[in-house]
């Protein structure tokens, strides 16, 4: 009777280890690489669209809803609240940027300050 061939134990584990532990580093360095760049295209979809959706918002009289309509191709994960009792709308880029713009009479609609 033949022996049936055995391979050391462990072996395609420890190989299934290193697999996962390589693609956890390069996902590590690709996002420490691609983190600054998305960080500020977040910061500017999120401004912009706080300050355009601001100005549709109290200065053209139109609902929040509407305002979504005139965010740009790309600004799909800007979500925008408004607060009519303080005048401002709030973008937000999930778990990266948040940017509020306020009416102020005269001004119109004025981006806060950026905490980085």
């Amino acid at each position: 009777m033949a022996k049936a061939r055995t391979s050391r134990p462990g072996s395609r584990r420890s190989r299934g280890w290193w697999i996962m532990a390589i693609t956890l580093a390069a996902l590590a360095v690709a996002g420490w690489y691609y983190y600054p760049p998305a960080k500020a295209y977040a910061h500017t979809a999120t401004a912009y669209s706080a300050r355009v959706a601001c100005s549709c918002r109290f200065v053209a009289g139109r609902s929040l809803e509407d305002c979504e309509k005139d965010k740009l191709e790309g600004m799909e994960f800007v979500t925008l609240v408004d607060d009519p009792s303080t005048r401002t709308v709030t973008a937000r880029f999930p778990l990266i940027a948040v940017d509020h713009a306020t009416y102020r009479e005269g001004f119109g609609c004025v981006l806060e300050k950026w905490e980085d």
